[in-house]
């Protein structure tokens, strides 16, 4: 199993699937997959795809974005990075890149055609899925809800899953808007992380 899994991530991190897609965008990027992940992991983040600054610094959540999630789940840089406890596992592993306006491309739907499911296969220690973001709801909870929607009926999914906004400061007005979610999610989400990583 060990052995299945060490060369799933190295083939993972080989991947050229988007070269030429990436190649084509704004950035003008190479493929650089985030891989980080262990098959021991009890706590899976569940996220959408790196940003330019994850690229270029090769590990997840090296961002403002990261500070915030961080926040969110009590978890210290050494906790969060600890890849034999927490996996990071976007639906594209590699930075999709920004179109000519300088937004975000959407995560490309191949790289979670080709890995997700062999990626998860090979979690088999899983107890607590953490979704960030519509991209991981909707593959996850086989779900066409609104982020928000999904967000708010989180209580349908806990304790195992905890669906989450994407942290991002864009989404500092909706956190703003829909108070529960700090009073009411954010105490259930860390006592539950603690569980996990005492247990």
């Amino acid at each position: 199993m060990q052995s299945h899994f060490t060369n799933l991530k190295s083939d993972i991190s080989a991947c050229q699937l988007c070269a030429e897609r990436f190649a084509g965008t704004a950035t003008a990027h190479e493929p650089r997959p985030t891989v980080w992940f262990d098959e021991s992991a009890s706590i899976l983040i569940a996220g959408q795809a790196p940003g330019m600054r994850v690229h270029q610094s090769g590990r997840p959540f090296t961002d403002p974005s990261g500070d915030r999630l961080r926040d969110w789940l009590e978890l210290d840089a050494t906790e969060f990075y600890d890849r034999a406890r927490v996996a990071i596992v976007p639906m594209a592993f590699c930075f999709p890149g920004y179109n000519a306006k300088g937004a975000d491309l959407a995560p490309p739907v191949i790289c979670a055609q080709s890995w997700r499911r062999r990626v998860m296969e090979g979690l088999g220690n899983i107890r607590l899925t953490i979704l960030v973001g519509g991209y991981a709801q909707k593959w996850h909870l086989k779900s066409k809800a609104s982020v928000t929607d999904t967000v708010r009926g989180w209580g349908d999914c806990a304790p195992s899953v905890f669906p989450l906004p994407h942290p991002s400061w864009r989404n500092t007005a909706w956190l703003k808007k829909n108070r529960w979610f700090e009073r009411e999610l954010l105490p259930a989400l860390r006592q539950q992380v603690r569980k996990v990583l005492n247990g």
